[in-house]
């Protein structure tokens, strides 16, 4: 590959070569010594995979172009290496590119069920599980529209589900993103580019020339003859890792954990509230990730503050700028507690708890670098994360309770105070705010054992 890639305008390949590496596996090898920021290699346009190369083919291109609607990029790029790699002739130079390429992936979408189990509770589980599904429905897809309207160009037993599945995680893995001046991105796979592999250590070194469309790659740091050489793919948590490129890293200081904030249309008052979200810039459905140094993000509270608004409440909340102080002792501590719950009741759907795992991975029960090693450390990461998150919200809760007790006021109970169901979707009483119901049922049934009280907690408030 690297004669062909030398003959057609790369330049640096002298100075670097592939080799195989004991941990990373393939990689590319410093010849020479570089200095941190020195161009180390250039790809020029012509060379790399892209949408528009694979448009622009003379017998791939119509195939492409006929389907309605377009195909997707990552679709368009996968089909032009599967197509290319059942070639026989015609495609030397791209051939000699693809047989470079690893003949299998690690990716969690090829984990068998016993593997994926080991991270079961863990937001990669549930992804993989969806992607899996897509994936098989995009391959139909793909075959009705395009693969057998052109049997001579795309024989089916080259373009399988299996070879489909390792398409796309090549290009997942090995294509590289780029926005451009106008707004517009463009991925592309570079020969030779993409057997670069991946460290926290090295920084931002791989540019695009827009004006010529050229990749060239920077030194990340100081390199000596013999060294691999690496480039930065960017701060991703391991599940993300191990879902795209096939690999983790223990101890990721980046990983998270993407939590979910959903609103049903038919809760009460949700169009007001639905205002209030756009004002705060979130939405009725937010994917907010919480990390190692941020576990329980501002914006998961500014939700919840939303979200649990009563009647009362809805009426002063234009005062308090979209939720970003507090709005009321009580609806803290409803946020604050169903925070706990909800994050303690995420930690208890993991299929292995994190001590055990801690434990298993000490004593060596997955081997190491093997997948099933891979999606206990993911499950680790994610667990860490909604730990941190757990305590945040149990130590805003205790200030929250202490400060509302020298008040006068104490929080409400987590059960419901006709028949003392909890703790869950609970709500408080309007006008005291000292005790909460699962529901208007409840609420009624329960007044006449609270309506005195009600008005001296009320009294003493006012």
């Amino acid at each position: 590959m690297e004669t062909w890639l030398e003959e057609s305008g790369a330049v640096g390949l002298d100075g670097l070569e592939v080799a195989d590496f004991p941990l990373t596996g393939r990689g590319v090898k410093a010849r020479r010594r570089f200095k941190q920021g020195e161009r180390i290699l250039t790809i020029p346009s012509g060379l790399h995979w892209t949408v528009k190369h694979a448009q622009n083919d003379s017998l791939l291109g119509p195939a492409l172009c006929s389907a309605q609607p377009p195909l997707s990029v990552e679709d368009t790029l996968a089909v032009h290496i599967l197509f290319v790699r059942s070639r026989e002739s015609g495609y030397d130079g791209l051939r000699s590119h693809v047989e470079r390429l690893p003949a299998s992936y690690s990716s969690s979408i090829f984990f068998t069920d016993d593997e994926l189990e080991v991270c079961a509770g863990a937001s990669l589980y549930t992804i993989t599980k969806q992607l899996q599904q897509r994936i098989e429905d995009d391959y139909r897809d793909l075959v009705v529209r395009v693969l057998v309207q052109y049997p001579d160009l795309f024989p089916l037993d080259k373009f399988t589900l299996h070879h489909y599945k390792w398409a796309l995680c090549a290009v997942w893995s090995r294509a590289m993103d780029f926005q451009l001046s106008d707004g517009s991105s463009i991925r592309l796979l570079a020969p030779f580019a993409d057997m670069l592999n991946h460290s926290s250590e090295s920084k931002q070194c791989h540019v695009y020339d827009a004006s010529s469309g050229d990749l060239s790659v920077l030194a990340g740091k100081d390199y000596e003859a013999g060294d691999q050489v690496y480039i930065h793919y960017g701060s991703i948590p391991n599940h993300r890792l191990l879902r795209l490129y096939g690999f983790i890293i223990p101890g990721n200081p980046n990983d998270s954990y993407d939590l979910v904030l959903a609103t049903h249309p038919l809760a009460p008052f949700f169009e007001q509230k639905q205002k209030l979200w756009a004002l705060a810039g979130l939405d009725s459905t937010c994917t907010i990730s919480l990390t190692l140094t941020d576990p329980l993000p501002k914006n998961v509270i500014r939700y919840l503050r939303i979200q649990r608004l009563d009647e009362s409440d809805l009426a002063s909340i234009a005062l308090r700028q979209a939720a970003d102080e507090k709005i009321s002792n009580s609806n803290e501590v409803q946020v604050l507690q169903s925070l706990v719950e909800s994050v303690a009741s995420l930690l208890g759907s993991f299929g292995t708890r994190l001590e055990k795992l801690e434990e298993q991975l000490a004593t060596g029960v997955y081997p190491v670098g093997g997948n099933a090693w891979a999606a206990a450390h993911v499950s680790l990461g994610e667990q860490r994360v909604l730990k941190l998150a757990k305590k945040k919200a149990e130590d805003l809760l205790a200030t929250v309770e202490s400060e509302s007790s020298k008040d006068g006021w104490l929080p409400a109970p987590v059960q419901c105070a006709n028949c003392e169901k909890g703790p869950g979707q609970l709500m408080l009483c309007g006008r005291c705010k000292a005790v909460m119901y699962c529901g208007r049922a409840c609420q009624v049934a329960h007044f006449k054992d609270h309506k005195a009280t009600c008005r001296a907690t009320v009294s003493q408030k006012g």
